[in-house]
């Protein structure tokens, strides 16, 4: 067997997928990280993916939406931007935030709107870049 090819120890998360009246999608850096992600974030004990993401949202961004709002977009894989060796697991959900508008805390240091156009230049997280990054 060959050390390297052990399989990508795995973390699992809720990710949103929010978008504005002009196509871009919404991306928060954590204090301490370089890469942009979507908001979102790990489970606690007994939390479905969808109250997981419902709880992030109100901690990071001061977004308030009801889980039984989400749109599931299904699960999807990529390589974790901030832990080497981890792949992230990500339940991911469109979410319609009206006209509430996002704002940082908790542990996100900014927050920007993207495009693929526009995202040149800034660090983007795997799973953002692979999957959701609008043209």
């Amino acid at each position: 067997m060959i050390p390297d090819a052990t399989p990508p120890r795995r973390i699992h998360v809720s990710a949103a997928v929010i978008t504005d009246a002009d196509g871009r999608l919404l991306v928060v850096r954590k204090a301490g990280t370089t890469a942009f992600m979507q908001p979102g974030g790990k489970p606690e004990p007994g939390e479905t993916p969808a109250q997981t993401l419902a709880r992030e949202l109100a901690e990071e961004v001061g977004i308030r939406v009801s889980p039984d709002a989400f749109e599931p977009l299904g699960r999807f894989t990529a390589s974790a931007a901030n832990e080497p060796g981890f792949a992230v697991v990500a339940d991911v959900f469109r979410v319609d935030i009206g006209d509430q508008r996002p704002v940082p805390d908790a542990e996100i240091a900014e927050l920007r709107w993207i495009t693929a156009g526009t995202a040149s230049g800034i660090e983007i997280a795997p799973l953002a870049r692979e999957f959701f990054l609008p043209a």
